[in-house]
């Protein structure tokens, strides 16, 4: 049987010491969701306890996603920092909003927001 090809692409902008913003595209399912927890617990490893996820090419998200954002934003806020999520597509925005996750996790507009929201400048 064919290896599923892994539709999920993550880019890492290090934007200072303790801040990165991580550009989140494709599907973020059960065959793709360790791959983003590696990439965040990397840049929690180096140091970066604030995080700005740029969910703007998400295309899809299912429970195993949600479950990485959970433990993203736990893992944050024990290190002293923050998870900011940022211009969701409409899809995403829904499943973050009946989940609740927008209660604990900011969700913001854009990138630029988010940082600003984070104590950065965009």
């Amino acid at each position: 049987m064919p290896e599923r090809e892994v539709n999920l692409d993550v880019e890492v902008e290090i934007r200072d010491a303790d801040t990165a913003v991580v550009s989140v595209g494709g599907e973020l399912d059960i065959e793709t969701a360790t791959m983003l927890h590696h990439h965040l617990a990397n840049q929690f490893l180096h140091g970066r306890r604030h995080l700005v996820l740029d969910l703007s090419a998400l295309d899809f998200m299912d429970s195993s996603g949600l479950n990485v954002l959970i433990r993203a934003g736990r893992d944050a806020r024990e290190s002293g920092g923050d998870l900011h999520l940022a211009a969701p597509t409409p899809a995403v925005r829904r499943i973050l909003e009946i989940t609740g996750l927008t209660m604990t996790t900011p969700l913001h507009a854009d990138v630029t927001d988010a940082l600003v929201a984070a104590g950065h400048e965009g």
